[in-house]
């Protein structure tokens, strides 16, 4: 059992801000900005592509109204929502969870985004074809 899951049964304490039926969203305890906030599913899964569309949808939404509510109560300038998925994509908890950071002007915080590019947009293209290919309908 994860500590999302523990968190879900109240084994263990954590500063709720919201809950319905299948969410979930509270404190993150090591939170990138002050306000930052956790939206998680209460079925366990591991990934986004895990869940059915509509527990994504209900996640979604729960983030959305969390970031509506930092920017109205904490006078955030900006909110991040990020989503990672797997170990390589900086997981760390294996159960499904979206992130609502504040952000302020001065905040000091940096993402270190360091973007690539394509040799050639045929090689863009070729990208884009496998996951045309993949799509799930």
């Amino acid at each position: 059992m994860n500590i999302f899951e523990k968190i879900i049964n109240r084994e263990i304490p954590a500063t709720i801000v919201y809950e319905d039926e299948d969410t979930i969203a509270f404190m993150d305890m090591g939170p990138i900005i002050k306000g930052h906030t956790l939206v998680i599913p209460k079925t366990c899964c591991n990934l986004i592509t895990d869940p059915p569309d509509d527990v994504v949808c209900k996640l979604m939404i729960v983030a959305k109204r969390i970031a509506a509510a930092q920017m109205k109560t904490l006078e955030a300038d900006g909110v991040n929502i990020m989503q990672n998925n797997g170990k390589a994509a900086g997981q760390e908890v294996p159960h499904l969870h979206i992130h609502v950071i504040p952000r302020f002007k001065n905040d000091g915080h940096q993402w270190n985004w360091a973007a690539k590019s394509y040799d050639s947009s045929t090689e863009m293209e070729a990208f884009a074809e496998k996951i045309r290919e993949g799509l799930i309908t």
